[in-house]
């Protein structure tokens, strides 16, 4: 046939492959052997219906061999050939494949599937070698043909000899540049690993010749180097296995080697999917949290299989933000799939099993939560964080889907606790759910404000993460129920009567709150009585959306705003400060700004927040102390 020129859209498509558009150049292999397998479906379907063809499939294998003096790679197939014309026609030109003619002609038979497109992975062998030779003999024909092309020059076809029925593919591979060693790729171990990595699944044996040190015969200490023929994938993927016959040890050890994850997993979830769209999925939940998890270089994602071949090692779109601790694989009979199967089209299928698998990952957790609650309250201390942030995340798209995964610390029951086990325990006349935030339960549990709504047997949530109250106020209500931050300025736990004494009480002593204010200038709106403190004198409550413990969040964040949260310091009207406080109203104006100051500053120690001005405090506590 001479010299032929490839298409227009093959030749550019075949500069960007030898000018490689993939920095993973060592997927060439994952498409030639998949190309190889292919082959041999077609040939092993034939062969079912065509009575003349006599095939035995345990023959059926794919053959690897390097020869690193002469730098050659060979991957040999016995599987269908190609014909003079098809070499021309699958090599000369994209997308015009026999594979995936023959898989549509063969939609409707569930007996075989073929993945891929031929032409297009076929070029990735450009990205390795500088002059690609493709030996074939078709099963319909008794001639052989050579394929052989340097790349966008283009390419010859020529007869030649083959004995044997199928495809000998033999790369040159390219000497070693600066940026890239494609010597790597005539390493017996390098090979062996690609593989593993990525065909480990083909259902066909992959072949190669493997040396091995073997102690000689009758001696003690001396070794022979022995080249044995060895399979080296794997041929049957886990996930495929029937589950009732499939140990918990494999499930641990595939994960371990294959998650590159030291810890065995917390939970296996492990699914068959049949009906519009077919799948499996393995997925695991990791017993703790990866060192890197809430840093940049975390990468989400599951690895992408069309029927077990590796497509994406880190497949994003089929896990939502707030379940990536999830780790895992798909693998999927029939995906849409473009160039090389590098990239997926964003199609109706993948946002289908992205949705089931998002499900899944949820009614597991529910159960969990339900059928032992150990388990999952030791996931919670690992992954709770993300659920929250999930929550909180795109104006709360999600909470719906994730409240009632989330666990607070409960001040009754000294654990923590569901929204759900906190309403179904409420007080009959409760309208809100009480909580407060701070940075541990201890530091929460001395708060002043918990000291009288724990004494009224009203159960209060500790929230220490500084997501939690975003999350609140996302959520908005559960269960019709709204949310109380039991140190805002609106905590209503009096009685009527209560109410109207305590008004009396602030409009007597308006005047002695302003003289007080001016002590601390505009570090508070207000200064007023209260009586929602118990044995406390004191506290600073917050009013409007923005918390304390909100404040000391934003402001901790990188783009650092200065915002402030508008407090309110309360003093306890039936303490024995206030007696003291009026005295020095009607005696010694200037001693009482000494003891506002004073008050404010511990005030602002319960909260947690910095006292600005500590050695005027501490000087003015022991002129106090010395009178």
């Amino acid at each position: 046939m001479g010299n032929k020129q490839f298409k227009a859209e093959s030749k550019r498509l075949l500069e960007l492959m030898i000018n490689s558009i993939y920095t993973n150049k060592e997927i060439f292999l994952r498409e030639l052997i998949s190309n190889a397998s292919d082959a041999i479906d077609k040939l092993y379907y034939r062969s079912l219906t065509d009575k003349k063809l006599k095939i035995n499939k345990e023959d059926l294998k794919i053959r690897i061999d390097l020869d690193k003096e002469e730098r050659l790679l060979t991957i040999t197939d016995n599987g269908c050939g190609m014909t003079e014309e098809e070499l021309d026609k699958n090599l000369g030109t994209i997308a015009k494949s026999g594979s995936l003619n023959f898989k549509e002609e063969n939609e409707k038979k569930k007996d075989i599937d073929i993945i891929g497109q031929f032409g297009v992975g076929f070029y990735s062998a450009f990205m390795v070698s500088d002059l690609v030779t493709v030996e074939s003999k078709s099963v319909d024909s008794d001639k052989a043909y050579c394929w052989k092309s340097k790349g966008v020059s283009g390419y010859s076809i020529e007869p030649c000899e083959k004995e044997e029925v199928g495809t000998k593919i033999t790369l040159h591979i390219k000497e070693d540049s600066e940026e890239e060693k494609y010597s790597q790729f005539l390493e017996s171990y390098t090979i062996q690993e690609i593989i593993k990595r990525y065909s480990d699944y083909i259902r066909y044996p992959i072949q190669m010749e493997v040396e091995h040190s073997h102690k000689k015969e009758g001696t003690e200490n001396e070794y022979e180097q022995v080249k044995e023929i060895e399979t080296i994938n794997s041929m049957t993927p886990i996930w495929k296995k029937n589950k009732k016959k499939i140990t918990e040890e494999e499930y641990e050890s595939f994960y371990t080697e294959k998650f590159h994850d030291y810890e065995k997993p917390l939970k296996v979830i492990h699914t068959a999917v049949e009906g519009q769209y077919k799948y499996n999925s393995l997925l695991y939940i990791p017993s703790h949290l990866p060192y890197d998890y809430y840093t940049k270089e975390y990468e989400k994602g599951l690895q992408l299989y069309a029927n077990g071949v590796l497509i994406m090692e880190k497949c994003e779109d089929l896990l939502p933000d707030y379940f990536g601790f999830v780790k895992g694989l798909v693998d999927s009979e029939d995906l849409s799939l473009n160039i090389s199967r590098e990239m997926l089209q964003h199609d109706r299928q993948l946002r289908v099993i992205a949705r089931n698998i998002e499900n899944k990952i949820k009614s597991e957790l529910e159960n969990l939560l339900k059928n032992d609650r150990d388990k999952y309250e030791q996931f919670f201390k690992n992954f709770g964080l993300q659920l929250k942030y999930g929550t909180y995340d795109n104006y709360g798209m999600n909470k719906d889907k994730l409240k009632d995964l989330l666990l607070f610390y409960s001040s009754t029951e000294k654990k923590l606790v569901t929204l759900k086990e906190y309403v179904e325990r409420m007080k009959e006349n409760q309208k809100v759910i009480y909580y407060a935030c701070g940075e541990t339960v201890d530091k929460i549990d001395l708060l002043p404000q918990v000291e009288v709504l724990k004494d009224k047997g009203y159960e209060i949530l500790y929230l220490t993460d500084h997501v939690d109250e975003f999350v609140f106020q996302v959520l908005m209500n559960y269960e019709e129920k709204t949310f109380q931050n039991i140190c805002s300025d609106n905590l209503d736990l009096d009685s009527e009567t209560e109410k109207e004494e305590l008004k009396k009480a602030n409009e007597e002593n308006k005047e002695m709150f302003e003289a007080m204010k001016e002590a601390i200038k505009d570090e508070v709106q207000d200064i007023r009585f209260t009586h929602r403190l118990k044995n406390h004198p004191v506290c600073l409550s917050s009013e409007g959306a923005i918390s304390v413990e909100m404040e000391k969040t934003l402001n901790a964040m990188p783009n650092n705003q200065g915002i402030k949260a508008q407090t309110v310091l309360e003093i306890n009207e039936k303490h024995e400060i206030t007696k003291k406080l009026k005295e020095l109203y009607k005696e010694d104006k200037e001693k009482l700004k000494k003891y506002t100051k004073v008050l404010y500053a511990q005030a602002r120690l319960i909260e947690g927040l910095a006292v600005e001005n500590p050695t005027e405090i501490s000087n003015l506590v022991c002129e106090i102390m010395a009178k």
